[in-house]
């Protein structure tokens, strides 16, 4: 493993404990000499990537990787394009509704807009690349592709630890197979605690016509409020959305340049 990927293993480890880690602990988790190590954070600390807290000498990120990825996103004019929309939808369904854009073979949530008002409100981290396998808008997303790319891009990120999600999440092929053509049929994606237990969502690519999925919105929300029954209902609304999206998207330049890059799946 080079250098550069030892450090970028280090920012991605360090991007899921904002509270800081311990060099023994990043070592350890990382499968890296502790020498290698510190010698690694003491570089991306010079860079201003990363600063040792004063308190246990934790390693922590700064907020410089957050700033890049802000630039890119409001350059890119993503954010700009579909945050209307999403504040829209969020507040006729009463519920999170996320923006996660398609790059490369990853999806990753940009955007979002939190509709519930009380009660019980699902607001999980944002900037997180989302699990194919499990959630609605992985889903959404493996519907446009063949059963055979979308299975390879699972495979190739895996189901996880089947304690870490809901307990209907599917854990073979032929479930997910299943669960795909169930979706395709719809138009769009549902699931029932197959992410979190207690937690049911729904998603829709977006995707112009004749080309590849550039990326997928996400209605989610507790089971007992975002009932199956309810997510029919929001079913042609949540479609609507997805394609008031992918007609704006023409305005930005990062749409573009992935629907041209991108080849379409039967």
């Amino acid at each position: 493993m080079s250098t550069l990927e030892r450090s970028l293993g280090i920012l991605e480890y360090l991007a899921a404990y904002p509270e800081g880690m311990s060099l023994a602990n990043i070592a350890q988790d990382l499968v890296l000499p502790r020498s290698a190590a510190h010698r690694l954070l003491t570089e991306l600390a010079r860079c201003g990537y990363v600063r040792q807290l004063r308190d246990h000498g934790d390693y922590a990120l700064t907020t410089k990787l957050a700033a890049l990825g802000l630039s890119f996103l409001s350059g890119s004019g993503i954010v700009d394009i579909a945050q209307p929309l999403i504040d829209r939808l969020a507040e006729v369904s009463g519920e999170l509704v996320r923006l996660a854009i398609v790059d490369g073979d990853r999806l990753t949530f940009v955007a979002k807009a939190q509709g519930a008002r009380g009660g019980l409100r699902y607001d999980p981290d944002m900037g997180i690349d989302v699990r194919l396998s499990c959630s609605s808008g992985g889903h959404a997303w493996l519907m446009t592709l063949s059963d055979e790319r979308a299975l390879q891009m699972v495979a190739r990120q895996g189901f996880g630890a089947p304690k870490s999600y809901g307990p209907n999440a599917p854990t073979t092929i032929k479930a997910l197979t299943r669960i795909l053509a169930e979706d395709r049929k719809r138009g769009f994606s549902t699931i029932n605690e197959q992410y979190a237990p207690g937690m049911t969502a729904m998603a829709a690519p977006v995707q112009r016509k004749g080309d590849a999925a550039i990326a997928v919105i996400t209605i989610a929300g507790p089971a007992v409020r975002l009932t199956e029954a309810r997510m029919r209902e929001l079913g042609p609304v949540l479609l609507k959305a997805a394609h008031e999206l992918a007609i704006a998207s023409k305005a930005s330049p990062m749409f573009m340049r992935d629907a041209a890059a991108t080849p379409v799946e039967a």
